[in-house]
């Protein structure tokens, strides 16, 4: 089996197939229901959270992370703190493809946290900590590769202009 994401949203399918629609429409219902709930969660918050959930469970609607994660940052950026929790545990362990980002996943979880919800405290100090390694990580990859990339930068990237008599003169 192999995964496969799109715009349309992820599954799960044997290597050996030829096609996947990801369109295909099996349920004109369901799909109408969710257009009505779409149109409530432009307006409602915790319209857009609960589209977020469904397609982050694959429930009535097929399985997209990415629609999962707009919804829910629609509804978090509207000051929903459940819409704000998840999405700082989204950030702070990574989302289908999406690796982990401990800075977006601090931030996040401030503005939960900051409406009182201990959950959203309790995960804030790993983010915060995570963030911190990440940082000291990064610094440390840095120190190390440094003078080589100096080096390189003496090296390894050429002038296209020479400067002659005459004028600048292009080598190429």
């Amino acid at each position: 089996m192999v995964r496969i994401c799109d715009d349309k949203g992820c599954s799960d399918r044997p290597r050996n197939s030829a096609s996947f629609d990801a369109t295909r429409d099996t349920n004109p219902e369901q799909t109408r229901r969710i257009a009505a709930l779409s149109e409530l969660g432009n307006k409602d918050p915790r319209a857009a959270y609960d589209l977020g959930l469904r397609y982050f469970r694959g429930d009535g609607v097929p399985q997209n992370s990415y629609q999962a994660l707009q919804w829910m940052r629609s509804a978090g950026e509207r000051g929903h703190p459940q819409a704000q929790l998840a999405l700082g545990r989204f950030y702070l362990m990574g989302l289908e493809e999406m690796g982990s980002d401990p800075a977006e996943a601090e931030k996040w979880l401030s503005l939960a946290a900051g409406r009182g919800n201990k959950e959203a405290t309790k995960l804030l100090a790993e983010a915060s900590a995570a963030k911190k390694k990440n940082q000291a990580d990064y610094k440390a990859w840095v120190d190390l590769n440094r003078t080589a990339w100096y080096g390189y930068w003496q090296t390894g990237y050429t002038y296209y202009w020479d400067w002659r008599p005459t004028g600048w003169y292009y080598r190429y």
